[in-house]
């Protein structure tokens, strides 16, 4: 029997945990990252090197799926110190990409000749091979462009959409892309925000109407905290209908939520300052929303912050894939 094929789409840093040990189980990976991020060291580059996608999500997305030694992956991740210069902020990972996505002609063709070159475990695509504007419409009809102004507004997001940055045309899915998600046998949204890291992937048209097409299993790994200037006082529920909303009916097949409670005042607010409080849980909502809910200790404790724990997302995963082949 072939592996199963999972296709996990969403940013960096947050899906990065579950790739980390999804790579460990005999299954076939793929994961598809968000191209819009236009702050920190990705959007300084942004806006020296025209055409460029961003590439912070893709250096995490690499690392997490690599079996570099430990060294290689912090030569990898090391920022330049602030008093650098020009330099100051950036990851030496975040460079790298940079110049062998102008070498190669687009950054879909560095991923996938970096993929080789650091063994990953999976293909890693970018969204879409042009660097994206994320907007946001807001309920007072107020809107904001750009990803890193979204927490700066006031008020609560309604929709969200992307534009291609530097041209008119409407942003396509990379290659590969919709053609993975129609094959695969599950595909993974998440954990990560889901205004600046989820939706910006699946409001590229060609990628949501994959994941309505798709006969995949569509699970959404729900947030544990909720984030200032995105899902202040959202429940879980919420979360769902945003996702089931900008696709315009329901397509998400499982939700795993984390129903272990962070501990009072361990949150590091000043590193963390983003997460506001745990998200609350609306279990009817959901029910209403989805066919299937599995709530358990998703949670990993770890330097002031809360984090969902890798092998518990991925071994209830491998459980839907297992009772789906039989």
């Amino acid at each position: 029997m072939r592996k199963p094929k999972i296709t996990v789409i969403g940013g960096g840093t947050g899906i990065s945990v579950i790739l980390d040990s999804l790579r460990k189980k005999d299954v076939d990976i793929a994961a598809i990252v968000t191209v819009a991020d236009d702050g920190g060291s990705s959007g300084e580059l942004r806006k020296n090197i025209q055409q460029l996608t961003p590439p912070g999500d893709l250096r995490n997305v690499l690392v997490a799926l690599s079996d570099m030694p430990r060294f290689y992956e912090k030569v990898f991740q090391y920022r330049f110190a602030e008093e650098d210069g020009a330099l100051a902020g950036h990851p030496l990972g975040n460079l790298i990409i940079a110049g062998i996505s102008e070498m190669q002609g687009s950054t879909y063709n560095a991923m996938q000749l970096l993929t080789k070159f650091f063994h990953t475990t999976g293909k890693i695509y970018p969204s879409c091979d042009t660097p994206l504007t994320l907007h946001a419409v807001f309920t007072d009809g107020s809107e904001v462009a750009g990803e890193s102004h979204l927490a700066e507004h006031q008020g609560m997001i309604e929709r969200v959409y992307v534009t291609n940055t530097y041209n008119d045309q409407k942003p396509a899915a990379s290659r590969k892309v919709v053609q993975t998600i129609l094959e695969s046998d599950m595909v993974v949204l998440g954990p990560g925000s889901l205004f600046t890291s989820i939706l910006p992937n699946l409001v590229i048209e060609e990628i949501g109407q994959a994941l309505l097409e798709t006969k995949a299993e569509v699970a959404y790994v729900c947030n544990i905290m909720t984030q200032r200037g995105e899902t202040e006082r959202f429940t879980d529920s919420d979360h769902v209908a945003v996702l089931h909303r900008h696709l315009g009916k329901p397509f998400i097949d499982t939700v795993l939520v984390n129903i272990e409670q962070v501990p009072q005042e361990y949150m590091n607010s000043n590193k963390f300052d983003e997460y506001l409080v745990q998200v609350e849980h609306d279990f009817q909502g959901l029910k209403k929303q989805v066919p299937r809910v599995i709530s358990s200790n998703f949670l990993r404790l770890e330097n002031g912050g809360a984090f969902h724990d890798g092998k518990s997302v991925v071994d209830e995963l491998m459980q839907i894939i297992q009772v789906r082949r039989k």
